[in-house]
């Protein structure tokens, strides 16, 4: 009786640690599964830092800074991006978990191939490894680096090296992995990495290729077009696409930033993901400071002190700034920063 009754425990035990495998494995029904080729609702690429915070000085929102972003974006959104392996993906975290906000995470995490940079990818690896096993409930995937590939990534790493770390995380989590890059690298059949990675999450920035508005449809679409070509079957998420409400420089046409551009590109994204099930998130949420005074600074849907620009402002009326957000085209150029 007694050998039994041991039997049973210890056959209860390992088909409960089997069950909780089984669901820590795979996605549950209400969460989306980013390996399947599928529209799973408006999602956004999401850093919180304001004036005076910066990843790069490991000054981070707080707490109640975090809330207060998340309490706005669950409004039109359920699904976010995040970029590091850091203490803000950590906050962003707990935060979501202690609020019981109900937002879904692609947790990213941030790799530099220059020399010397070892020690803080490993240093990121392992915190975004950490993290998506402690909040499984929340991290649907993990994001190995981000455009680290392309040509023109100041950042950039061997696709040796990338698929290194990709296979270190592989091992490490029960979720999706991917590396987020532009589509001039995984428009490439060659690309090496599309073989380790559960989906494909590209970047397509028609204002950086110097289209106006009139044309960024269309360009994003052919950008995403040649990547499905170069990899059928494989299930594609469009992890940046925007448009800045303000630029600067050579490397856009004239005057290309501005609100209205911003809300018709916004608005047609959107639909376009929707019709031809493409997951997408949108770059991004809230202008960052710390990126300059250029265009990089001007990408978000809200401003740095979190007012609605124009493609907001019909949903969000209680968000409308006491005057443009936009900076006047008489500002002096700022340095680019990535």
């Amino acid at each position: 009786m007694k050998h039994s009754l041991t039997k049973a425990l210890l056959l209860g035990v390992l088909f409960l640690g089997f069950a909780g495998w089984a669901q820590a494995a795979h996605p549950r029904k209400s969460d989306p599964d980013l390996t399947v080729q599928k529209w799973y609702g408006n999602a956004i690429d999401y850093s919180g830092y304001r004036a005076g915070q910066s990843p790069q000085l490991k000054i981070f929102p707080s707490h109640a800074q975090i809330l207060e972003d998340l309490t706005i974006l669950k409004k039109n959104w359920k699904l976010i991006l995040l970029y590091g392996g850091d203490q803000h993906s950590r906050d962003v975290l707990e935060v979501i978990q202690q609020n019981k906000l109900g937002i879904k995470v692609v947790l990213g995490l941030w790799l530099d191939g220059r020399p010397g940079f070892d020690g803080e990818n490993a240093e990121q690896v392992a915190t975004a490894i950490g993290l998506a096993n402690q909040y499984r409930k929340i991290v649907i995937a993990v994001n190995v680096g981000n455009e680290i590939l392309v040509t023109w990534s100041d950042h950039k790493l061997t696709e040796e090296k990338a698929i290194e770390y990709v296979e270190q995380v592989r091992k490490a989590v029960r979720c999706p992995v991917t590396v987020a890059d532009d589509f001039l690298y995984w428009r490439q059949p060659e690309a090496m990495l599309a073989d380790h990675v559960d989906f494909i999450l590209m970047h397509a920035y028609p204002m950086w290729g110097h289209e106006d508005i009139d044309t960024a449809m269309p360009s994003t679409i052919k950008d995403y077009e040649s990547v499905r070509k170069a990899h059928p079957g494989k299930t594609i998420v469009i992890g940046e696409a925007g448009w800045a409400s303000y630029s600067v420089g050579p490397q856009h046409v004239p005057k290309a930033g501005d609100e209205v551009k911003q809300k018709r590109y916004y608005e047609e994204l959107n639909a376009w993901a929707k019709a031809n099930n493409v997951t997408t998130f949108y770059f991004e949420a809230f202008d960052e400071p710390w990126k300059g005074t250029g265009t990089e600074g001007h990408w978000g849907l809200f401003s740095v002190d979190r007012k609605a620009k124009l493609a907001m402002q019909g949903l969000y009326p209680e968000l409308m700034p006491a005057e443009p957000t936009s900076p006047s085209y008489d500002l002096p150029p700022a340095p680019s920063v990535k």
